[in-house]
């Protein structure tokens, strides 16, 4: 959603880069190059305005003109600025203390409300709670049929007595949820209301109706944040006619412009709470201020890639690969290559993974064309070999490599790819995980061919007297002799120096006998 912007952005920083000092001129071409970028993503003219002069005034300050490294500092200064506008810190959930907690949904028509309700549920059950799902939108059709569908999804009882589609009083349905989750001890009601415009007033007084029933505890706005503009006109809207606490981003996976999502909460002044970026009912979390601006930058998203990752993978299968590529546990196979990708695959979807990693902008068009298909290929290949092949990859032979192919449906290419890439990946992990470092990369040990921890790479040296010279000097009298006959005092250096080398110097050094000049003839 943010690419546009984050791209813009990136080239308004590259110009700072190598410059010492930033100029008057330097920080106005910046501050209008960040303007342009910013109004290009949809988002609010008050909130740019705002945006650009405080980026103005911090990059006048002593902090730049006073730092080492003027661009990296102009780039903190926008990030600072961007979580600000964001919201500035993360916004929980607030608990009831008796009772259960009341959680109301409201927002437009189509902005995706009875689907987030279904991924709140299932984000709340994963919190330990025990959520309540009502379907108090009797109004769109079939809508309480898809709230049940997707709370059987997600493992979510359904409060639903009327069967909507224009039947049933939604503000006595929401006031008999309460009771029903106190009889049934669940500790969170969500309410799920019925879509509206905000120039609807009948329908805008039916959700403060429905607010006044239940006194919930959080009054969540959904809003779809590809709509651009009219999602900040439509959250004012709301906020004046029934009023919430924060607000839920849905469909941030989408191509839109992304101006809604840096609008709202500095111009309605509620933070955002939760956002959603995908169908799969996992494809929401809590709205992290800060994490969002780092994504913007291209700085990546490594905390939220952390956490997926405690949830996704088996922390005791980690621990045997670990002991395997250290050498502790016995051999890493392709059956532990092959769990290791599977964990890998319920962090869900490559690009999103590869996206939260710093720097991955400039790649956007490969992994937007990344085949998300070509694990289950990998997966058919490894699966089509026979045990002892898995256990032991250096087996496969020409025939056996054929005979995989044609059980898996690829070609003897693929199988060849896949073994040859799983030898260079076993090297590399294991030469990680034994602190050698990456193989391949300049100046990290346990590389082949590079020097060693402690060790430097042979330059040129100047000769040393002593036993050197004595150590493979050839025939040092013949090389070094000007006159045949007598002896050779100084001689060409035999190991490539410029400088001569003195052997009778070299044996007085060494202690030799008086006559060992002879030897030297």
């Amino acid at each position: 959603m943010f690419a546009t912007l984050s791209d813009r952005l990136a080239d308004t920083f590259k110009n700072l880069r190598g410059k010492g000092r930033l100029s008057e001129a330097d920080i106005d071409a910046t501050a209008r190059e960040i303007r342009i970028a910013l109004l290009e993503a949809d988002v609010a003219l008050p909130v740019v305005k705002e945006f650009v002069a405080a980026v103005k005034e911090r990059a006048r300050g002593e902090e730049v003109s006073g730092a080492l490294n003027p661009a990296q500092q102009v780039v903190k200064i926008v990030h600072e600025e961007l979580v600000a506008i964001l919201g500035g810190e993360t916004r929980r959930l607030r608990y009831a203390k008796n009772g259960p907690t009341v959680i109301m949904l409201a927002g437009l028509q189509g902005a995706g409300k009875t689907t987030l309700a279904a991924k709140l549920a299932l984000w709340l059950k994963e919190q330990g709670k025990t959520p309540l799902l009502v379907a108090a939108d009797l109004q769109r059709p079939n809508a309480v049929n898809q709230l049940q569908v997707n709370g059987g999804r997600v493992g979510v009882p359904v409060f639903a007595p009327e069967p909507g589609n224009g039947v049933g009083d939604p503000v006595s349905v929401a006031r008999a949820s309460i009771e029903e989750a106190k009889r049934t001890l669940h500790d969170v009601v969500i309410v799920d209301t019925a879509g509206r415009l905000g120039i609807d007033a009948e329908l805008m007084q039916q959700a403060a109706d429905i607010r006044t029933a239940v006194n919930p505890d959080e009054v969540l706005f959904v809003v779809d944040a590809m709509i651009g503009q009219d999602a900040v006109t439509t959250a004012q809207a709301f906020l004046e006619g029934v009023g919430y606490d924060a607000v839920v981003l849905t469909k941030l996976d989408g191509d839109a412009r992304g101006g809604a999502a840096l609008s709202i909460a500095s111009l309605t002044g509620k933070p955002v709470m939760f956002a959603s970026n995908g169908e799969k009912m996992t494809d929401f979390d809590l709205f992290h201020p800060d994490r969002m601006a780092s994504r913007i930058l291209d700085m990546g998203d490594v905390l939220t890639l952390i956490e997926q990752a405690e949830k996704a993978f088996d922390a005791e299968q980690a621990a045997k690969a670990a002991a395997k590529l250290t050498g502790q546990g016995g051999e890493f196979t392709l059956d532990d290559f092959l769990e290791q990708m599977q964990q890998l695959r319920k962090l869900g979807s490559m690009s999103k993974i590869m996206g939260m990693l710093p720097g991955m902008g400039q790649f956007r068009e490969q992994l937007e064309n990344f085949d998300e298909r070509e694990i289950d290929r990998v997966q058919a290949i490894i699966q089509s070999m026979t045990p002892g092949e898995r256990a032991n990859p250096k087996m496969i032979d020409g025939s056996r490599r054929k005979r995989i192919a044609a059980g898996c449906g690829r070609t003897v290419t693929d199988v060849n790819q896949l073994v040859d890439r799983f030898f260079e990946a076993r090297k590399m992990m294991m030469s990680m995980a034994k602190g050698g470092g990456m193989p391949g990369m300049p100046g990290m040990p346990g590389m082949p061919g590079m020097p060693g921890p402690g060790k430097r790479g042979k330059a040129k040296q100047q000769p040393r007297k002593g036993k050197g010279a004595k150590r493979g000097s050839g025939n040092p009298a013949k090389a070094g002799a000007k006159k045949p006959g007598n002896p050779a005092k100084t001689g060409s250096n035999p190991f490539g120096g410029d400088a001569p080398i003195d052997y009778e110097q070299a044996a007085a050094d060494l202690n030799l006998p008086k006559d060992f000049s002879k030897f030297l003839k």
